[in-house]
């Protein structure tokens, strides 16, 4: 473990680097041996989606890394915002009219459109539980109203009021003039309408917790602790921090301005800002900004339909920093460099091991074994197989080139072939066009026709590329990429493929010449 500890002081992996940050921040532990505080956030007036599972997996990476480097406790928080007032009725839940009559009230004092809950909060709290249970993350989760409403943020509360100009003076000078006449840190609950309100407020006792306010058109006094109130989103961010005593929270690259005002009102409170990664933001594939008012984005759902737990999280890994598109187009991509990344950490040394990001997704226990062909070369066959191909049909064609292979001896195999049928189905199989051979092509591919015809049916992969690289060679192209951008539009209607050598043995020896003959018809 020392030297594993070493190792990981000196890696350029980001889960360390963050990871030493906090050391920094707490060499020798936080005082009283009190847990190092992680922290995601969580808006319940839409359900969990990629970003919920990006932020949870890169954070618990870090929480891993620190583990490492520390024998300091820690823990995970989890923090639900669901006292905050409904802005507007999301276009995709039943019971509308309800929902708009309920507008402007917290999440939690709302009847839960779906009717299985005793809250709207309450419905997406339990779906995030569900959600974030079913990845196995190891997680405490702590919400808004709970901790408002039982008093356990009553002193921070206090603290606000007793700092309110301070946190006025960094806020105002943010704000459009219009914001700023009616601007105020705390939003007081009306007892009368249950709603939200916005509007300027008066500190009549700080101690005690007591404000004024106009409540349509009578002036109220009213406490704000006892979640008779909750803050403006960015002073109850800082507030969180510091009643949560909050060391690290990552955030995307548009939060960032709010970070540094969260930041300086937490020190007004007299707590510390956590360590933070800002992380840059998802782009669809036009390099657009994803927006879920767009409807450009993908859902975690879509890429798990198409693509693999593992292959996901090996693309949230990725560089966080960089911003990186997020469509179906990547996911074979990911799958197979999930693989081919597993595949080295097994003979790297420690110190690449630690730089690999399967060892973060594992979190050090890599599972070992390969799939005997990858994501790609499934949907090259697929795609041939044509949209209506099945499970089982697949595994025949397998037997060509993994005799032994079954569902129960490759589970991982097992997984893949649905989901490369599905995505060949919905995505791949419309934008396939296979056109005519023309010029030399034509006859490269007779003498590969030829050359099949005299193998016999267990021919190697390697040898049958070495005979495509002949031909290829022979065959009067410019470049060997000709060629085999020829084998891959006429045979398999792609601009792009396999390695034809596994492809064939694949696909089985006279089958592909079945393909040559109708190219060449």
């Amino acid at each position: 473990m020392t030297d594993l500890r070493e190792i990981a002081n000196q890696s350029k992996a980001w889960p360390y680097e963050e990871a030493r940050r906090l050391l920094k921040r707490y060499p020798q532990g936080k005082p009283g041996g009190v847990p190092i505080v992680f922290e995601c956030g969580y808006g319940p007036s839409g359900l969990p989606h990629i970003g919920t599972f990006n932020e949870v997996l890169r954070t618990t990476m870090v929480r891993n890394a620190f583990a490492t480097m520390s024998d300091a406790p820690s823990r995970l928080i989890e923090f639900s915002d669901d006292m905050d007032g409904l802005r507007k009725v999301p276009d995709n839940v039943p019971n509308q009219a309800m929902l708009t009559e309920h507008l402007g009230k917290p999440l939690s004092r709302i009847p839960d459109p779906f009717e299985k809950f005793e809250s709207f909060a309450a419905h997406n709290n339990a779906k995030l539980r569900e959600f974030l249970d079913q990845f196995g993350f190891e997680y405490e989760f702590i919400s808004s109203s709970s901790q408002y409403e039982s008093g356990a943020f009553d002193a921070a509360l206090k603290g606000v009021l007793l700092h309110y100009q301070a946190i006025m003076d960094i806020m105002l000078p943010t704000l459009r003039k219009e914001r700023a006449a009616t601007y105020s840190p705390v939003l007081p609950i009306s007892e009368k309408s249950g709603i939200v309100l916005q509007v300027p407020v008066e500190v009549v006792d700080a101690e005690a917790g007591l404000i004024a306010f106009d409540d349509a058109g009578e002036r109220v006094t009213q406490s704000i602790l006892g979640g008779k109130a909750k803050l403006q989103w960015k002073v109850d961010w800082a507030m969180r921090w510091v009643a949560l005593g909050v060391d690290y929270e990552m955030y995307g690259k548009d939060l960032t301005d709010s970070g540094v005002q969260s930041g300086k009102i937490a020190r007004v409170l007299g707590g510390r800002p956590p360590e933070a990664l800002i992380y840059e933001m998802f782009l669809d594939e036009k390099g657009e900004k994803i927006s879920k008012s767009k409807g450009n984005g993908l859902a975690l759902e879509d890429w798990l339909k198409y693509g693999t737990e593992n292959s996901v999280a090996f693309y949230a890994y990725r560089e966080p920093k960089s911003a990186k598109q997020l469509h179906l187009g990547v996911v074979p991509k990911a799958v197979d460099e999930y693989f081919q990344f597993r595949a080295q950490w097994h003979d790297q040394p420690v110190e690449k091991r630690l730089g690999n990001p399967v060892h973060h997704i594992h979190n050090g226990n890599v599972p070992t074994g390969q799939p005997p062909v990858t994501f790609g070369l499934l949907l090259n066959l697929v795609g041939v197989m044509g949209a209506g191909a099945s499970e089982e049909q697949v595994w025949t064609y397998l037997g060509n080139y993994a005799k032994d292979a079954t569902a129960e001896n490759s589970p991982e195999l097992a997984e893949l072939i649905p989901i490369a049928l599905a995505y060949n189905r919905d995505f791949v199989a419309p934008t396939l066009h296979k056109r005519k051979p023309e010029g030399v092509e034509i006859a490269a591919l007779q003498s590969l026709d030829a050359r099949l015809a005299e193998l016999p049916a267990d021919t190697s992969a390697e040898d049958i590329q070495n005979i495509v690289y002949e031909i290829g060679k022979e065959g009067g192209f410019e470049n060997l990429r000709d060629w085999f951008k020829a084998l891959y539009e006429t045979l398999l209607g792609s601009s792009a493929g396999p390695r034809m050598g596994s492809f064939i043995a694949l696909y089985g020896i006279q089958n592909s010449r079945a393909l040559i003959a109708e190219a060449l018809t």
